[in-house]
C-alpha cells in the first residue's frame, strides 16, 4: 500500500445525486472500495436537505432528473453560502458542448459522461478535494 492516493480518500464525504439506483449503486460500490462515505440521493430536492446534515466535501449530480434537474440543483448549491464551495461534478449521458457549457455556467467544476469509470469518479475527487479541505 504505498500509494498516497488512498489516503487522500480515507474518510471523505461524497453525495451521488441520480434518480438511477443502477448509478447511486454504482458509484456508491467504487466510491466506498476507496475509503469515502458515501451519502446518496434520489433528487434535487432530498440533496439539498442532505446536504445541510452531511456537508460533502464533493457533488456529483445527474443532469436528467425529474422535479429539479441537475442544473437546477447545481445552481441552488451554488447560490447557497454554505454550500457554494463544494465542488459539483455534473454527471450526463449525453456529452454534449451545450451541455458541458450549460454545467458551466451554473458553476459547476467538472462534467463527466456516463457510464464513468473508477478512475474518471477518483480522478475528480483527487483532482477537486485538495481545495475542499
Amino acid at each position: 500500500m504505498g500509494t498516497s492516493d488512498s489516503n487522500i480518500l480515507d474518510g471523505l464525504k461524497v453525495m451521488v445525486i441520480d434518480d438511477s439506483k443502477t448509478i447511486r449503486r454504482t458509484a456508491e460500490t467504487l466510491l466506498k472500495k476507496s475509503g469515502c462515505e458515501v451519502v446518496t440521493a434520489t433528487d434535487g430536492f432530498e440533496a439539498l436537505s442532505k446536504i445541510l446534515e452531511h456537508r460533502p466535501n464533493i457533488i456529483f449530480v445527474d443532469i436528467m432528473m425529474p422535479r429539479l434537474d441537475g442544473y437546477q440543483t447545481c445552481a441552488l448549491i451554488k447560490n447557497n453560502k454554505m454550500f457554494k464551495d463544494i465542488p459539483v461534478i455534473m454527471l450526463s449521458s449525453k456529452d454534449g458542448l451545450f451541455d458541458r457549457a450549460r454545467g458551466r455556467i451554473v458553476g459547476s467544476e467538472q462534467y463527466l459522461t456516463k457510464p464513468f469509470t473508477k478512475d474518471e469518479l477518483l480522478g475528480a475527487i483527487t483532482q477537486y478535494v485538495g481545495k475542499a479541505k
